[in-house]
């Protein structure tokens, strides 16, 4: 009988990756601010993004298994939609001044 390697989502590490991606992601405005003065993140920024990243891919990992296998590029849209509207809303308050 030949051993089927589950996916990478339901491993333990796949909240370590998550963990992994968010951090990498950060690097971006991270390198920006040493060459522009336009992008000024603060730490606050870093946290509530490196939060709203992890936190998105948590609830995708969690998600996916708890779904079959045929849902999950339907999660995958939810969460990046809901990823969207919730970076949309802080950075600019598109429905509410929260951004403002």
């Amino acid at each position: 009988m030949i051993a089927q390697k589950s996916p990478v989502l339901f491993r333990r590490a796949a909240f370590g990756w998550a963990a992994l991606a968010a951090c990498t992601l950060l690097l971006i405005p991270l390198t920006a601010m040493q060459f522009t003065q336009e992008v000024r993140w603060s730490i606050a920024d870093f946290a509530v993004m490196g939060l709203l990243i992890f936190g998105m891919c948590c609830v995708f990992i969690i998600s996916a298994r708890l779904l079959p296998r045929k849902y999950w590029a339907v999660a995958a849209v939810v969460c990046s939609a809901t990823f969207l509207l919730v970076w949309a809303e802080l950075a600019v308050g598109v429905f509410t001044r929260l951004g403002s």
